[in-house]
């Protein structure tokens, strides 16, 4: 097994310095907040889509200062169409921790680095490792992939002992003079080799030792215990214009986009035309007896999220008299542009020609 561990952290790293070309704009950063946000927007997000997101943070704020100095409405609007909103929020209070309690310094230490609002192990290590050099392990998904193939680990990843083994094992195989190397020589090797689907196993410089390998078990491992359970939820948006203004409310609670905005809702078990809509005891408390005029319905539109399906649709409806709505807000239309919403309801404002930038 010590021949077998060797031989994989030298193949991997002399399989990063030969062979690897994987180009992301934050490799090789040593600048501790670029690689932070780096890691907060690449948080189930795709490379491809986080790197434009990551381009524009730091032209807006190149320093953690200005991150933590900025209005959170900015902030969230500039966020706009990454998804998880709750990372957006752990990153701002993390800026004003580094800047109330660290001065403006960001900590150079893993513990103080993981108690950072919204920074766990895997975010702690990497920071640590490639500003600071100090040996810390990464383990994300790629990283889980990878060891648990080559050592044909069948625990599963998502269990208690399954995280303590491939922790155990992922900092024993850290050549701590070269974490930083190894670290991103691990990860860009499970995202272009030992991929999830279609691995390049012909190509691969451990396949002499892989257990995965020999063995056929490429299909079967990591192993995970949880099945991934989808809800679908069906929104109907009432775009409500009273005038020129129109009413919107920003989310709160423990619900899927936090701290974004949105037009009044009426959420149904299951897929709702108009017309069951405008008889629904949901839309006579938010009408009550006042007259409207239905201006349009639009097509569904279908969001997917990790756990959720979302199903929208969108009815346009406008009233002479206001009704009294205390959650919601009365806002121009010609304002939108200054308020985050989710992605389902700027692809369709954008689609309606309501552009929001």
């Amino acid at each position: 097994m010590i021949s077998d561990r060797h031989f994989f952290t030298e193949k991997l790293l002399e399989w990063n310095r030969d062979t690897n070309t994987r180009s992301m704009p934050w490799k090789g950063e040593k600048n501790p907040y670029k690689i932070w946000l780096s890691e907060i927007i690449l948080q189930q997000t795709r490379v491809e889509q986080g790197w434009p997101y990551y381009e524009r943070f730091i032209q807006h704020y190149p320093t953690v200062k200005k991150l933590a100095a900025a209005p959170d409405e900015e902030v969230f609007r500039l966020w706009q169409g990454l998804g998880y909103y709750a990372r957006c929020k752990n990153m701002l209070a993390a800026a004003r921790q580094i800047t109330n309690i660290h001065e403006g310094k960001f900590p150079d230490q893993y513990d103080q680095i993981k108690a950072l609002k919204g920074i766990g192990p895997y975010t702690a290590a990497a920071i640590a490792s490639f500003a600071f050099h100090l040996p810390y392990a990464v383990l994300d998904g790629n990283v889980f992939r990878v060891l648990a193939r080559y050592f044909g680990i069948d625990t599963p990843i998502d269990s208690t002992a399954g995280k303590k083994q491939f922790d155990t094992l992922a900092q024993e195989l850290l050549p701590k003079t070269h974490s930083a190397e190894y670290n991103q020589s691990i990860m860009d090797f499970g995202a272009v080799v030992c991929k999830p689907q279609q691995p390049s196993c012909d190509d691969c410089p451990l396949r002499k030792k892989c257990v995965a390998h020999h063995q056929q078990l490429i299909s079967l491992l990591p192993v995970k215990t949880k099945k991934l359970q989808i809800k679908k939820r069906y929104f109907n948006y009432l775009l409500l214009h009273y005038g020129n203004d129109i009413f919107i409310r920003k989310r709160t609670g423990n619900d899927i986009w936090q701290n974004l905005h949105e037009f009044i809702l009426i959420e149904t078990p299951g897929p709702s035309d108009a017309a069951t809509i405008q008889s629904s005891p949901t839309f006579k408390t938010i009408l009550g007896n006042i007259p409207f005029e239905l201006e349009g319905v639009s097509a569904p539109l279908k969001q997917q999220l990790t756990h959720q399906t979302i199903h929208s649709q969108f009815i346009s409806l406008s009233v002479k008299q206001r009704p009294d709505l205390p959650d919601y807000t009365l806002v121009p239309r010609n304002s939108l542009h200054k308020y985050a919403f989710p992605k389902t309801i700027t692809a369709f404002l954008e689609s309606h020609h309501l552009q929001l930038f």
